[in-house]
């Protein structure tokens, strides 16, 4: 059996996806069902039963659950402005240690989601290193977050088995629910279909022009193939970045939209929001050298084939993952 916690969310619902196209239907969804509707994103995909994630753990740790093969764990709060401290701890990091140490204990293959906002402002690059974890400086609490547990598990010995996957900007289908936190791609789409127009944020840094601000934008369906990698290679183990590394800018990304939609591309550059200019990240990009050197070759979707993919056959059609595919 294999356990996918964040299982209704955006990755963790395109990995059951990715999993089903394989013919792996012997899953266990485990999420925190709210009152948004990523509920939806379960609709049409095969799974063996569903638990709420308390529920879950109290299950799993006072052995009244099978033991599974596999743990994937995508479950957590992404939300990059959170300021509540208690509840980011609780949710992202104590959690995710009480699984970790159950999953280690029982010899359990344990993938986890880190972030690429472990990286903070870049300074410090964009290496998977885990010798190079310490030197790390995260911008927002979420990034924290996710960096105490990579620290965590490297101290306790854990990435001698465990997988951290360190995502960097994903996009695509069944993101829908996340609202603010939804990629550019859903949002730029919106404004055109509203407005005729898209809004970025102005540069505050004379090296980058307006639009010209860069990030590694994955599609979801490469950054599934990644995940389910490493889960197919039970040998390996570590800290890796699920990136292109191939960094483009927000204008690329806007460009794309316009022209999957077939629309002469009108941009408005706007201010940035005093809270954000401290932790804004002008440059991120996935060092995949160490990706590439454990075996995995596919080329990842080019953004313009990615974002063109995504407005045509979803957000076009009103379509997840599993209507189309």
């Amino acid at each position: 059996m294999i356990v996918i916690t964040g299982g209704a969310g955006f990755i963790g619902s395109a990995l059951i996806w990715g999993l089903n196209k394989k013919g792996e239907e012997n899953i266990l969804v485990v999420d925190a069902l709210k009152d948004d509707e990523r509920w939806k994103n379960l609709c049409g995909l095969k799974f063996r039963d569903y638990l709420e994630k308390d529920e879950f753990l109290y299950l799993l740790t006072s052995g009244k659950l099978k033991k599974p093969d596999t743990i994937i764990h995508m479950g957590a709060c992404s939300d990059t402005t959170e300021r509540d401290g208690r509840f980011m701890m609780l949710n992202n990091f104590e959690y995710s240690k009480r699984l970790a140490e159950y999953a280690w204990e029982n010899k359990i293959r344990f993938i986890y989601a880190s972030s690429g906002a472990t990286y903070g402002d870049g300074s410090k690059g964009f290496s998977d290193d885990e010798e190079k974890l310490e030197e790390l400086r995260p911008l927002n609490l979420y990034g924290y977050s996710k960096h105490l547990f990579d620290l965590w598990a490297k101290r306790k010995g854990y990435l001698a088995s465990f997988v951290g996957l360190k995502y960097f900007n994903v996009y695509g289908p069944n993101e829908y629910h996340k609202k603010e936190m939804r990629s550019f791609v859903c949002k730029a789409y919106e404004q055109i279909k509203t407005h005729g127009k898209v809004r970025l944020f102005k540069s505050y840094k004379s090296e980058y022009r307006d639009g010209e601000q860069k990030r590694d934008f994955i599609y979801i369906k490469d950054a599934v193939d990644v995940t389910l990698f490493f889960h197919e290679r039970r040998e390996l183990s570590g800290i890796y970045n699920v990136g292109t590394g191939t960094p483009r800018t927000w204008n690329d990304l806007v460009n794309a939209v316009f022209n999957a939609l077939e629309v002469y591309p009108v941009i408005e550059y706007i201010d940035m929001p005093e809270e954000l200019r401290d932790q804004y990240q002008y440059y991120t990009c996935a060092d995949v050298e160490k990706l590439r050197r454990v075996g995995y070759e596919k080329e990842f979707t080019s953004l313009e084939d990615g974002v063109r993919d995504y407005v045509l056959n979803y957000l076009e059609k009103g379509k997840r993952l599993q209507d189309h595919d």
